[in-house]
């Protein structure tokens, strides 16, 4: 009589044991690193808006500065979006019949806001301040990236930990002049760890890696 298992199923049970252990810990890993990559982030891709608002034509070519119409972003913890009244300060005068502006017109005359839809969003348990990163010099370009540059703003870092904490670290790396703070194009003269170095001390900033500081 033959026996039930051979040799050769000994190496196929292992090899099966095998599979299983690396799909159990392969598969969870794997997730866990899609998850921090930009096609799962949803990055460079542009994010469609109620109307058609190229940031290249209004801070490039018409020189706007990021704070006019983000102005809250030096003063609170909030960037705060346009209202409509913001948007009609230069159009109501400046293709105040363009069939693209009809969204704003609309907006204004019904009294309820443009519906933006939010490019970058932290986890709830994230506590972010836009200001005191805007008055230490840290520039707008550092986070979200060459908007002068799109014609709709999408996601051009990831904002997970590790970007946070790489500029928590060193933050001098990405510092400037309070003043340059909106300037896309700002560089900074002479050796770049220099300057920062300098402008660390100048502004008076320090390296932040307490849980608390975004925990809280």
């Amino acid at each position: 009589m033959s026996p039930l298992f051979r040799p050769k199923h000994n190496t196929l049970a292992q090899i099966s044991l095998f599979v299983i252990a690396a799909g159990a810990l392969g598969v969870p890993g794997g997730l866990m690193l899609y998850a921090r990559t930009p096609l799962a982030r949803g990055m460079q891709e542009p994010v469609e808006q109620p109307l058609q608002f190229d940031h290249r034509h209004h801070t490039r070519d018409e020189g706007i500065d990021c704070r006019y119409c983000h102005n809250t972003v030096d003063k609170s913890a909030a960037a705060s979006i346009p209202q409509t009244q913001l948007c009609l300060n230069c159009h109501s005068q400046i293709w105040n019949k363009s069939p693209l502006l009809e969204p704003v017109r609309e907006s204004f005359f019904q009294n309820k806001p443009l519906e933006w839809r939010r490019v970058y969003k932290v986890p709830e348990f994230v506590y972010f301040n836009h200001s005191i990163h805007v008055n230490k010099g840290v520039g707008c370009v550092s986070c979200h990236g060459r908007v002068d540059q799109m014609a709709a703003v999408e996601k051009a870092t990831t904002l997970t930990m590790g970007f946070c904490l790489d500029c928590h670290r060193h933050p001098e790396e990405n510092l400037r002049p309070v003043s340059e703070v909106a300037n896309m194009e700002w560089q900074p003269e002479g050796d770049p760890v220099e300057a920062g170095r300098l402008l660390a001390v100048q502004n008076n900033v320090h390296t932040r890696t307490s849980c608390t500081t975004c925990h809280r």
